[in-house]
């Protein structure tokens, strides 16, 4: 790949198919789930956009659930307090709306004036935390995970409707998790509260909860109650999963983005492109079929005097492999390099087929280009050799690609995908 390595941030984008007595309805390719769900991204310095809670932190800090620190960073690792939970909790509760069901009470630890007195009493009253014997609440204690788990799903009124033990019985840790608990954490999975990772069938029930955690977390609860839209995450735990089959109809557009801001090709050459799928694309009640980020693995073709992106296989998040027949619209649009061309910005940003290469180097006299590894794999001597065939021009048209506007796919046969 080529050297610009620069990922574009992009807004998130849910798009819904419509289901109807077992048929299907194109996906609406211009719906925009409504603010805040899913406004422009929140970005954190220490949290990629290939960390694993990166949706969910980003989506809870656009309802002002979470923020970050002033340096710009969220630390997604560190320990989450009794107080700190208590006050996220009183921020999601906005949007959980639950009542007060028992009257406050005087914890003999958190003083009247304590930065998170009221968000702890709002915890007590709505029944999402409780404190320990002697009414002491402990507000600087790290909060265990099975603890946030039991909180979400106390407060929020979950029971299990198959067997506790049965339900644990998913995790290979079940045995660690607290008497308790155990209720409240089937239900929880039921629920699909559970976001464990790196291993989905490890609970670690009693390790403190990081930040990242408990994002993940309220936000699932989010989802439970229908305020938030669902997120593909292969860490949430399903321990039922029923598979269905859906098919997209040809026709639909497939809404995707590249990390550079164009691509330069010459009119008669071929080169191989992965694309990322930009948004979620889901069922009407929030399964995923096609999980943002996804690859659509192709090729740029020579076509109609131009050139034309053509998919070949869509490579799903969890590593499946589907074939795909979708195409781009034909981009035609070129740009004309002659010699004191500024090469540094024709390149900027882009990326360059072999060809398209050796025709700017043999044009403007730049040899830096044959040197370097530009996109597609094409290394100094594929370009060298064919510098040859362009030596003695004054000018060349390269085709433009402008991802973000040229390449939404079009599907041309129906997709069948499985969800669960």
């Amino acid at each position: 790949m080529s050297k610009f390595n620069r990922l574009q941030s992009t807004t998130a984008l849910f798009l819904t198919l419509g289901l109807l007595g077992g048929t299907v309805t194109p996906i609406v390719t211009s719906m925009v789930a409504p603010a805040p769900v899913f406004a422009q991204t929140t970005t954190f310095s220490d949290v990629s956009s290939s960390y694993w809670a990166s949706q969910f932190i980003s989506e809870l800090s656009q309802r002002d659930i979470i923020a970050g620190f002033p340096d710009g960073t969220f630390r997604p690792n560190a320990p989450v307090t009794r107080a700190q939970f208590a006050a996220m909790l009183r921020k999601a509760n906005q949007q959980f709306n639950k009542q007060a069901i028992r009257n406050p009470i005087n914890f003999v630890d958190v003083r009247s004036n304590y930065w998170a007195a009221s968000a702890i009493q709002e915890a007590y009253t709505t029944g999402f935390l409780a404190g320990y014997p002697g009414n002491v609440f402990n507000p600087e204690q790290n909060i265990p995970r099975e603890q946030v788990l039991v909180s979400l799903a106390n407060g929020l009124n979950y029971t299990a409707s198959t067997a506790t033990e049965a339900t644990l019985a998913y995790y290979n840790d079940a045995s660690r998790i607290s008497n308790f608990a155990r209720a409240p954490i089937a239900a929880a999975t039921e629920e699909r509260l559970v976001v464990n990772y790196p291993t989905v069938k490890s609970l670690n029930p009693l390790q403190v909860a990081t930040r990242a955690d408990v994002a993940a977390f309220i936000y699932q609860a989010l989802v439970a109650e229908g305020a938030a839209q669902t997120i593909a995450s292969q860490y949430i735990v399903s321990p039922t999963p029923v598979a269905q089959d859906f098919r997209i109809p040809s026709g639909t557009t497939l809404p995707v983005r590249y990390e550079q801001e164009r691509i330069l090709v010459t009119q008669n050459e071929t080169v191989p492109l992965t694309l990322t799928v930009a948004a979620n694309i889901t069922t009407a009640d929030g399964r995923v079929l096609i999980p943002v980020n996804s690859q659509v693995v192709g090729e740029l073709r020579p076509a109609s005097n131009g050139t034309q992106f053509v998919a070949q296989e869509l490579v799903l998040t969890n590593g499946q492999r589907i074939s795909l027949d979708a195409n781009s619209e034909v981009i035609t649009e070129t740009e004309t390099v002659r010699k004191g061309t500024n090469v540094s910005s024709l390149i900027r940003n882009a990326a360059i087929g072999t060809a398209a290469a050796a025709a700017i180097s043999a044009v403007t006299g730049d040899d830096a280009i044959a040197t370097e590894e530009l996109l597609l794999g094409a290394g100094a001597g594929a370009i060298v050799t064919l510098i040859r065939q362009f030596l003695g021009r004054n000018s060349v048209d390269l085709l433009v690609v402008e991802p973000d506007t040229d390449l939404d796919l079009t599907l041309e046969e129906d997709l069948v995908i499985s969800a669960r």
